[in-house]
């Protein structure tokens, strides 16, 4: 099964999201290969399936798609009745919180990604995502005083977790949780367990671009997956064979702004509160979904240096940094990027 990754505008602005044309299924002789999209989270999701029985199949998709109806009741900071939003409007709050079980795993996913970036990806960036979405639509850069109290509400100060009963605490007044940069990786892993858990073992989970897979489909040994160059430049990206592992994409292909004659990504560099400059593009492939989700996110910050330096860290995961200078795309990949098409195994462990 040939899949075509490439970025689309539209979507959750905190995000550059992938877009995977599937491929007609093509399942063996004893399994039914099933399919469907829906939008969930703001965006399509594309689950594909090879299962013992059509109906058996069907079955599991419906399970999977209220696996991701559930979680963006959780996750969205869209949706102003989800948790994560009643715990940011809670904000400042003197004492920590018991949040849900879901939340409290992504947000100490998010604190341990923000810790090892020097805080390249942070999770309290909502503050400043919001001020450069104005700022795409106005064309006119955050004005100083807006920035100023913007910042103050992100950062390691903004956000405290409590082992003990599982707690949060905003103590910063303004502080907005965002968790564009890695929710829907976390979301395409759950999926893929809820699968497990029905014994689908060969599945792969596109959040209109997060992609995550689990096994290969019958005959195969994993799922291809073509990454196209930046758009409106010849230059075609890899094809990757993956299995039990998960890829993202981050950039600033579709959703920027140029404001004075310089071009600024969606993608917010929360140190600094200004959005990172380009055309850029980073590829991760990691071990599952909410690890390349965050460090696409803050490989995309950091630059080529200090990004590969980041993914370094992660046993498992590498990555493909594109750009465009002086007109030509150039490209770097770290010694971990497969060379060829070739398989990349990852966790199968239970989430």
């Amino acid at each position: 099964m040939e899949l075509k990754v490439y970025r689309r505008a539209g979507g959750k602005a905190a995000l550059l999201f992938l877009v995977v044309g599937l491929s007609a299924c093509r399942p063996a002789a004893e399994q039914a290969c099933v399919s469907e999209t829906r939008r969930l989270m703001g965006v399509p999701w594309t689950i594909t399936l090879h299962a013992a029985s059509r109906t058996a199949g069907q079955a599991a998709l419906v399970a999977a798609f209220a696996e991701v109806a559930r979680l963006e009741a959780i996750l969205s900071d869209y949706d102003p009745h989800s948790e994560l939003s009643r715990l940011s409007a809670a904000a400042p709050m003197a004492d920590p919180v018991p949040v849900s079980t879901d939340l409290w795993q992504v947000l100490t996913r998010s604190v341990a990604l923000r810790d090892a970036s020097d805080g390249a990806f942070d999770p309290t960036v909502g503050p400043l995502t919001t001020l450069w979405r104005q700022a795409r639509r106005s064309g006119r850069l955050p004005g100083p005083k807006k920035l100023a109290a913007a910042r103050a509400a992100v950062g390691p100060h903004a956000l405290r977790l409590a082992d003990r009963g599982q707690a949060v605490q905003l103590p910063q007044a303004g502080t907005r949780l965002d968790l564009g940069g890695i929710g829907m990786g976390y979301a395409a892993d759950r999926v893929l367990a809820v699968l497990r858990d029905r014994g689908i073992t060969a599945a792969l989970v596109d959040a209109s671009g997060d992609i995550a897979v689990s096994g290969p489909p019958p005959g195969a040994t994993g799922w291809r997956i073509a990454v196209r160059g930046l758009p409106g430049q010849e230059a075609a990206g890899p094809t990757l064979l993956l299995a039990n592992a998960a890829v993202t994409t981050s950039g600033d292909a579709f959703q920027a702004v140029e404001i004075d004659g310089v071009r600024y990504s969606h993608i917010v560099d929360p140190r600094t509160g200004m959005g990172v400059t380009g055309p850029a593009a980073v590829t991760v492939i990691a071990p599952d979904g909410t690890t390349a989700d965050a460090l696409a996110t803050a490989a995309s910050v950091l630059g080529l240096a200090e990004g590969v330096d980041l993914i370094a860290r992660f046993p498992g995961c590498a990555a493909r940094f594109v750009w465009l200078a002086n007109g030509r795309v150039q490209e770097s990949t770290t010694v971990s990027w497969p060379a060829h098409l070739a398989s990349v195994a990852g966790r199968d462990d239970r989430l």
